[in-house]
């Protein structure tokens, strides 16, 4: 720990250039040993300021020592820290130390401009299609590490192409791949403001496209072949060549883009060939001998390029032609009523021989043959007339479904032909060339019948509970006419209701009869439809009769469907409750056929029906007497539920298959119990019958608002009569007599059945400054009295006075109330009790003890005006 001048040459400042290699010297220093012993720790760095590794100490011999560059990393001006501060430590054997900073400046040095992007890596091909107008085709991007501004530069100078101050490379030519190179290389020299430079290249590429129309190299034109050449004959062959693909065979595309009906040619090698027969003497070589045809070239399938050329081909005669009919098939219609002899074809204007010599135009026919040639026959007197011989009626059985006829006819070449037949199409039979001309003949059904149904009339039984849109029947129509034509079938009458226009349907093809509304047997038992049957062009009708079934549909419905009744419990069995009788009617079931039973409420049985089957009345009788007193009844309502079903008629059998409906009727029984107070007059009772409007559970908020209502009312009478008190309060003053006589006057306006109940016990006494006589008073509340002098002070037990509204304005009588046997035994005292104002009566008398003072009018108060403190105003 003891400092020493160890370090010779420290602190010092140094500087190193930027990009140093590893192992430069940055500084060169000795070490003084004072001890014979030497260093102990070598010179070592042991803090830089920036922390780096960039610096390290080599040791050159003799107690020198040098700073020099590690590296790792290398030092760079622009992007690390430009001046280190290096903490250099040594210590000898002895122990002594020192410590001090060497401070290294990073200067700057200028660096080669370094390319970006991909050219920093790879050399960049670009890619230009010829015919591309010219364009920026690629961004040159590089920077200098002084961040100075670069210059950019292109070699060779003669190319098509210029760089930008801003590395951007332009094209200066639309190029042609045909006539330009394919291939250029461009070197990109970036330089700094010191001339350092750095230089890539960059492979540009012209890419051929297809541009160039391809052209024909066959110079023939005009070509010259016989008629009737066979298939495949080759006409021409045509070449041509595309200068895009100069480097390459050419891959072309021929086509004809005229009529190929003569001739086809090969698309990948350009031949023409014969496709199709040729014949001279027909239209239109008949006049024009010559063939023109329009050969395409195309570089591909879809045609960019193409080039056309015009090629004829004159076709020579020969002599091979028989007569020829144009149309050679024809198609004639006849009505199936057509009769016999009617003339339906004359061939003789349809056929002729095209050959030049006349000799050869002569021809006949003959051979009428075919399916059903023997109702057809040519003349002989006119050459190709065709006529009918024979009936050609569809109806007929011997023609039945025959509708075409298939004939031929032989069309004979007189003349001797030059050349034996050789085209499939033609028949030789002799020496002679005939024509085969082919003749269908459409039979053209006539509408001669009218649609007939299968039954004169239709009727169809249907239940009245048949769900809607079931089929109930199905009618059907035919007509003679053949081919069979089809019927549409609809309803055009009958089927309404007031309801429905029409509730029945008919399906236009099948026939089937459908309902569209529920049927019903009390309304309406027969509907009568009329429904036609169409061919399209002749109709029919027919009656269609739809019963409908009556069927147990309807329930029993009963008057009145609810009641209430009162009765007394003490009624007789077997007495009608209060002549109640409920009359039913069912639509569709017999009034005998209602069964009466109660399903729900008939506690202990106590109610049937009488009677209960058989009719359609039924009156309500007690079966059973009311026992309360044992406990066996306990309900005094009972809630009859009814049920009447229209089944009494039907057998147990048939009660299994039958529909049954049922009704039902809601009865409200009350039970009035006996009176307790005897009346002396004649036994008997008054049955008081009356509606109840029952609860309904949905009806909840009545109840409820009820209540609310009564609550707030009992609150806003509390709370006027809690004013009222107040106010009776106020208006309630002592008054007295001079005698001594105590007086307790009030005015009361409360109703007679309000009661005031106070207990006032007199624990003072005091004399009155005025009249000198002796009161005594209540200390808490302040009531006073007078004292009567021969009474010593008590406390006096509670006195309950009963207050009552009197008729002439407040004032009324005071009567005491008898003391109890405790107050008694120790002393009377006085008790009021008001009444109202009306004098008693002989009977009535005063009680012990009470002064039975009346009340003494307003202006006596004012003699107890005098007393040291007013009297309290309130209840005595």
């Amino acid at each position: 720990g003891r400092r020493t001048q160890l370090l010779k040459g420290l602190p010092a400042t140094s500087t190193v250039e930027e990009n140093a290699a590893a192992g430069v010297s940055v500084y060169t220093f000795n070490v003084t040993a004072l001890s014979s012993e030497g260093v102990a720790i070598l010179p070592i760095i042991v803090n830089s300021n920036p922390l780096a590794e960039a610096f390290d100490i080599e040791s050159k011999g003799d107690l020198e020592y040098r700073v020099v560059t590690t590296g790792n990393p290398v030092l760079d001006y622009e992007t690390m820290p430009k001046s280190f501060d290096l903490q250099i430590f040594v210590e000898d054997t002895t122990g002594r130390t020192d410590l001090n900073i060497l401070t290294v400046q990073v200067t700057d040095k200028n660096e080669v401009p370094v390319f970006r992007g991909n050219m920093a890596i790879q050399t960049v091909t670009i890619y230009v299609l010829e015919g591309t107008s010219p364009e920026c085709i690629y961004q040159v991007n590089a920077a200098d590490p002084e961040n100075a501004e670069l210059k950019y530069s292109l070699l060779p100078a003669p190319v098509p192409f210029l760089v930008s101050e801003n590395g951007a490379i332009f094209s200066t030519k639309e190029f042609d791949y045909e006539k330009d190179p394919h291939c250029y290389f461009l070197n990109i020299t970036v330089t700094d403001p010191d001339g350092l430079n750095s230089t890539k290249t960059v492979n540009i590429n012209i890419i051929n496209i297809n541009d160039e129309r391809p052209y024909f190299t066959t110079k023939q034109r005009i070509y010259r072949i016989p008629e009737e050449q066979s298939p495949g004959t080759i006409v021409a062959n045509i070449t041509a060549k595309d200068p895009d693909d100069e480097d390459s065979p050419s891959r072309l595309f021929y086509s004809i883009q005229s009529s190929d009906r003569y001739f086809s040619i090969n698309p990948s090698t350009g031949v023409l060939q014969v496709t199709g027969r040729i014949d001279r003497d027909a239209l239109p070589l008949q006049l024009h001998p010559n063939i023109s045809v329009i050969v395409r070239v195309e570089d591909s399938p879809s045609g960019h390029h193409a080039s056309e050329m015009e090629i004829t081909i004159i076709i020579d005669d020969i002599n091979d032609n028989p007569p020829e009919c144009n149309p050679s098939t024809f198609r004639k219609e006849a009505n199936e009523n057509t009769t016999a002899g009617t003339f339906l074809l004359g061939l003789r204007n349809y056929c002729k021989d095209i050959d030049v010599d006349p000799s050869n135009n002569q021809f006949n026919f003959t051979g009428l043959s075919g399916f059903g040639s023997n109702n057809f026959a040519l003349e002989s007197t006119v050459p190709g007339r065709l006529v009918v011989t024979e009936s050609i009626d569809l109806e007929n059985p011997a023609n039945l479904g025959v509708e075409v006829y298939s004939l031929t006819v032989r069309v004979q070449d007189i003349a001797c032909p030059n050349y034996s037949s050789k085209y499939p199409f033609y028949t030789s039979f002799d020496i002679f060339l005939c024509y085969i001309i082919y003749i269908y003949i459409r039979i053209k059904p006539v509408n001669e019948f009218f649609p007939v149904f299968s039954n004169l009339s239709y009727e169809f039984n249907v239940s009245e509970i048949t769900k809607v849109g079931s089929s109930i029947g199905k009618v059907n129509a035919r007509d003679k006419d053949w081919p069979p034509s089809v019927i549409t079938y609809s309803i055009v009458a009958g089927g309404g209701t007031r309801d429905y226009t029409n509730i029945f349907w008919i399906s236009p093809t099948k026939g089937d009869v459908k309902i569209l509304a529920r049927l019903d047997y009390e309304t309406t038992q027969k509907h009568i439809l009329i429904v036609q049957a169409s061919d399209q062009e002749k109709t029919a009708t027919v009656s269609v009769t739809v019963n409908v079934l009556e069927v147990n549909d309807e329930e029993p419905v009963c008057s009145p469907n609810f009641y209430s009744l009162q009765i007394p419990v003490s009624l007789a069995v077997g007495t009608s409750v209060n002549g109640f009788r409920i009359e039913c009617q069912d639509r569709d079931s017999d009034p005998r056929s209602f069964r009466y039973f109660i399903n729900e409420g008939n506690v202990n049985n106590h109610f049937i029906f009488s009677p209960s089957a058989g009719s359609n009345t039924s009156r309500l009788i007690l079966a059973s007497r009311f026992n309360y007193e044992s406990g066996l009844d306990t309900n005094w309502i009972y809630r009859l539920r009814v049920y009447i079903t229209d089944d009494n008629l039907l057998s147990a059998r048939d009660k299994a298959t039958h529909l049954i409906k049922t009704g039902t009727v809601a009865l409200s029984i009350r039970v009035i119990p006996n009176p307790t107070t005897v009346v002396a007059t004649t036994p008997g009772f008054t049955v008081v019958t009356k509606r109840e409007n029952l609860y309904s559970e949905s009806a909840w908020y009545v109840p409820f608002v009820i209540t609310l209502g009564g609550l707030l009312l009992l609150g806003l009478l509390g709370y006027l009569g809690f004013l009222l008190s107040t106010w009776v309060r106020t208006r309630c003053p002592l008054a007295g007599k001079a005698d001594g006589t105590s007086l307790i006057h009030c005015t009361f306006c409360l109703s007679s059945q309000t009661m005031t109940k106070l207990n006032t016990v007199f624990d003072g006494e005091a004399r009155d400054p005025v009249t000198g006589k002796m009161y005594e008073f209540n200390t808490q509340s302040g009531t006073r009295r007078w004292k009567k002098s021969s009474e010593p002070l008590q406390l006096a037990p509670a006195v309950q006075v009963t207050s009552s509204a009197t008729d002439d304005g407040g004032q009324g009588t005071d009567r005491a109330k008898a003391p109890s046997k405790k107050e008694l035994s120790e002393k009377k005292e006085l008790t009021a009790e008001t009444k109202p104002a009306a004098k008693p009566s002989a009977g009535q008398s005063e009680t012990p003890g009470q002064d039975g003072l009346r009340l003494q009018k307003r202006k006596e108060e004012s003699e107890v005006g005098g007393l040291s403190s007013p009297a309290p105003q309130g209840r005595y």
